[in-house]
């Protein structure tokens, strides 16, 4: 969701992309589009989706009345944004499901990707709290058709290939993505946390790219029958 190189296959030599864009894709208006990465910028600095109308425009040099004219009012920003920032991790699953690879290597690619779309926008668990639990009912709706549902539909049909394969055993796709979205939201947020208590670092390259093969480990290790932990190994 490019933090990172596109992962390849080494049974099929196909490339899979499993990382987001350097930048939010470009909008139809160049005010909207600063507003927007105004806003992701602060919430990234700030480690805190707590940012005032006052502060965007700040940030992005425009007046602040624009946002109620692009966007209706902030929560209107912040869902537009938060809708930016996931649409390119979503428009890949459905390119994922149809590689003709392993149940087990899509798996593996897709842990990675989302855990990199965490790492280019760390407030996005927190966004999607905020949007879900307290904004209007509109806003709430809006967050699960565009980000809940597709991930869930995403996570039920990979499961049932895996399952079908005889890769993976039986898993809940609910408990599923609560563990890995779960995972990835501390990752990011409870590490500010974890940091007052034991001294833990920011979160780097690095750091991201272990917290990938951890969670690699975690979840096949628990998911995986002996045909996936070959196909794995393969």
């Amino acid at each position: 969701m490019g933090l990172s190189a596109p992962a390849s296959s080494g049974q099929t030599g196909i490339s899979v992309a499993t990382s987001v864009p350097n930048r939010l894709p470009g909008g139809k208006n160049s005010t909207a589009e600063k507003l927007l990465v105004a806003a992701s910028e602060l919430m990234i600095e700030r480690s805190s989706i707590e940012i005032s109308l006052s502060d965007i425009a700040q940030k992005s040099g425009a007046n602040a009345a624009l946002v109620k004219y692009h966007f209706g009012n902030k929560d209107g920003l912040l869902l537009a944004l938060l809708e930016r920032n996931a649409a390119t991790e979503l428009s890949n699953l459905e390119y994922l499901l149809a590689q003709p690879i392993t149940a087990t290597a899509k798996l593996k690619l897709h842990i990675g990707g989302i855990i990199r779309a965490y790492y280019r926008f760390p407030y996005m668990n927190r966004l999607i709290h905020y949007l879900l639990h307290e904004t209007s009912v509109g806003s709430a709706d809006e967050v699960s058709k565009f980000f809940v549902a597709p991930l869930l539909d995403f996570h039920r049909r990979l499961l049932a290939e895996g399952e079908r394969s005889g890769e993976f055993r039986a898993t809940d796709p609910v408990l599923f993505y609560t563990s890995l979205i779960g995972a990835c939201d501390h990752l990011f947020f409870g590490r500010h946390a974890m940091s007052r208590a034991t001294g833990v670092g920011p979160v780097t390259d690095e750091v991201c790219r272990q917290y990938i093969k951890h969670m690699e480990t975690l979840i096949c290790g628990g998911i995986l029958t002996q045909a996936g932990e070959a196909a794995a190994a393969g």
